[in-house]
């Protein structure tokens, strides 16, 4: 996901980091070092999740770092007041995607654009078979396929969506291990799921299940990006824009123009 961002140009003066402890704390720093200059905003709604963030990301008064950028600001972004938004690993476990993308595409500002990864449906292959053949509910909710993830975020007023994939195969010492890894990736929102607790026999019995094939997991991982447009002004014969549209279409042309 970073390293994509060599191919855009643009430079964000501040830049939203969406979820970070879920989606990885490990690529802040190399955002920091990419925009060194830039304002950054941390948007965690769990306040667990912004403590931890806010103890790890802060820098402590000695350190040079902490006098030569901009403070980070642990809250949610305003609108429009943010250049790029970045969010790993969010739009699979949220119940209403459509609804995350708006809350995204408020916060950037004209010309900004969104970076975003999530799982797609090729993910746990292999897992959701096991279940399947013992006659379990899912162990997981389904994954969107990422033709319709570039869907929503048009329909969610962005523009030029990009996407891309990779697959991914994690392989595992022991089924203790695998399960680990499984219970830190976040939670089964299958409608179908299993209701209650499960006991230390069915635990025995997926733990001789998994140690009959080869410990793997598979993830089928999800690139994209997407900037906000300026909006569509209806055709009419007299068209009345404010004093906020016509800069952001002047600041929309000449970021066109130092883009080619």
């Amino acid at each position: 996901m970073e390293e994509r961002l060599a191919w855009i140009k643009l430079k964000p003066q501040t830049w939203a980091h969406w979820q970070p402890v879920t989606g990885g704390l490990q690529a802040h720093d190399l955002l920091a070092r990419r925009y060194p200059e830039a304002g950054c905003v941390v948007a965690e709604p769990v306040q667990s999740h912004c403590d931890y963030a806010n103890a790890l990301l802060t820098k402590p008064w000695w350190n040079p770092r902490r006098w030569t950028g901009q403070p980070i600001r642990f809250q949610p972004p305003d609108a429009a007041s943010v250049q790029m938004l970045w969010a790993n690993m969010a739009l699979h476990m949220t119940l209403d995607p459509q609804e995350l993308m708006g809350q995204w595409h408020r916060a950037l500002a004209t010309g900004g654009f969104l970076m975003f990864s999530c799982l797609g449906p090729d993910t746990l292959a292999r897992l959701r078979e096991h279940y399947r053949g013992l006659g379990w509910p899912a162990p997981s909710h389904e994954f969107t396929d990422m033709h319709d993830w570039g869907d929503m975020l048009v329909a969610a007023g962005f523009a030029e969506p990009v996407m891309d994939m990779e697959r991914i195969t994690l392989t595992f010492q022991s089924p203790e291990r695998m399960l680990e890894e499984l219970r830190s990736l976040g939670r089964n929102l299958h409608l179908n799921r299993f209701a209650g607790l499960r006991g230390r026999q069915w635990l025995r019995q997926l733990k001789a299940t998994l140690a009959k094939d080869p410990l793997e997991l598979e993830f089928e991982v999800i690139y994209g990006h997407a900037f906000k447009p300026l909006p569509r002004l209806a055709l009419r014969p007299e068209t009345v824009l404010t004093l906020a549209q016509m800069k952001d279409s002047l600041q929309q042309v000449k970021n066109r123009q130092r883009s080619r």
